[in-house]
């Protein structure tokens, strides 16, 4: 198990035995699931057997992805909430990835000013990253979380029985965060995950745990990301830009959440080499890794500014200046660099060539 800033994360059948004891301990005045249409199919029929509870339970649906990431599709979930006479003692479970998650603890935080609420992350992304830390929210338009609160859930449930369903793609996209946790606390770690090319379940239920405890261990020390938090953004602030910026050109292909960041961390590990003095050897295996694993993606000059420009909503920035988190050395993270557009471009350049 590993300790966060409020709750606790529990694995596997654990998981069901603790969700059940507190819901024996705390009267609910009803329990409402949070579902999206494929959790709904695929999910929620795995889930409900093993909840035990007199309570009232409510399913509420909303779409799939990340588009309905949005206060409109909270606003629905709120008006559900309400019409199925949810109170202060309602308890809202999020049984989902990301969007579901992120959506749903806001929802929960915000509902009668604020109910309690469940994670039960179902992707790889989500479990390793959405449903760990207490960060919830919505996008504002194109540009990713920008409305949201810091608020815990009362525990987190990791089954990772529930990824047997993803597709391939949502499994790389996780993946994208478990190396990121490898490049900025250790090297041993990094090798460990970087050499994984056909994922089994049995694999990934160690590295899931490790995945969660690093970030568990930085957000205990830094819950309100005033410092050492920040170093979790690796790779993030290109890689949000690059998402958003897809998501909204239909001319480009969307990428998910992973994708956009594995770019971003080439882009940024590029950047430490020329600013951190980041070896180069290093930069060379962490790229040939990626592009393995995810291919490439073109971006014209014209793509490249937008992506720059859109960097300047990045949540991290302060009195308009764009900060990223850099690596002096894989597990040597630096946070609050600043970076000339013009190495912005160069390090493009690296990738489109790479």
């Amino acid at each position: 198990m590993a300790n966060t800033a409020k709750g606790t994360v529990f694995y596997k059948e654990k998981a069901y035995s603790k969700i059940n004891e507190y819901l024996l301990d705390n009267k609910h005045s009803k329990i409402f699931i949070l579902v999206d249409s494929n959790t709904h199919e695929h999910c929620l029929p795995a889930f409900l057997p093993k909840i035990n509870t007199n309570t009232a339970i409510e399913i509420i649906e909303i779409e799939a992805g990340e588009p309905h990431k949005n206060l409109d599709t909270c606003m629905g979930v709120w008006e559900a909430l309400s019409d199925l006479e949810g109170d202060r003692k309602s308890l809202l479970i999020n049984l989902g990835g990301g969007v579901v998650t992120d959506l749903g603890g806001f929802v929960a935080s915000t509902f009668k000013r604020g109910i309690k609420y469940i994670n039960v992350p179902t992707t790889l992304l989500s479990m390793v990253d959405a449903s760990v830390g207490g960060k919830t929210g919505v996008d504002l338009g194109n540009l990713k979380n920008q409305i949201g609160v810091i608020a815990n859930s009362e525990m987190v449930l990791v089954d990772s029985d529930y990824l047997a369903t993803l597709p391939t793609e949502e499994m790389r996209s996780g993946l994208a965060e478990i190396l990121k946790h490898g490049l900025i606390a250790n090297e041993d770690y990094w090798n460990k995950v970087g050499k994984l090319s056909d994922l089994t379940l049995n694999d990934l239920d160690d590295i899931i745990r490790v995945s969660i405890d690093i970030k568990a261990k930085v957000v205990a020390e830094d819950p309100f990301e005033n410092g050492l938090r920040k170093t979790l953004n690796y790779g993030h602030t290109l890689g949000h830009a690059i998402e958003s910026y897809c998501l909204t050109h239909q001319e480009k292909q969307t990428l998910l959440h992973g994708e956009a960041v594995a770019i971003g961390i080439i882009l940024a590990t590029y950047i430490s080499k020329e600013l951190k003095n980041f070896p180069k050897d290093k930069l060379e295996g962490i790229t040939k890794r990626i592009i393995e694993l995810y291919g490439k993606v073109d971006f014209s000059q014209k793509d490249i500014e937008k992506i720059i420009d859109l960097m300047k909503f990045d949540k991290k920035n302060e009195a308009g200046i764009i900060n990223f988190v850099l690596l002096k050395d894989i597990g040597a993270p630096e946070i609050d660099c600043q970076v000339p557009n013009e190495l912005i471009f160069n390090a493009f350049e690296f990738y489109k060539t790479a």
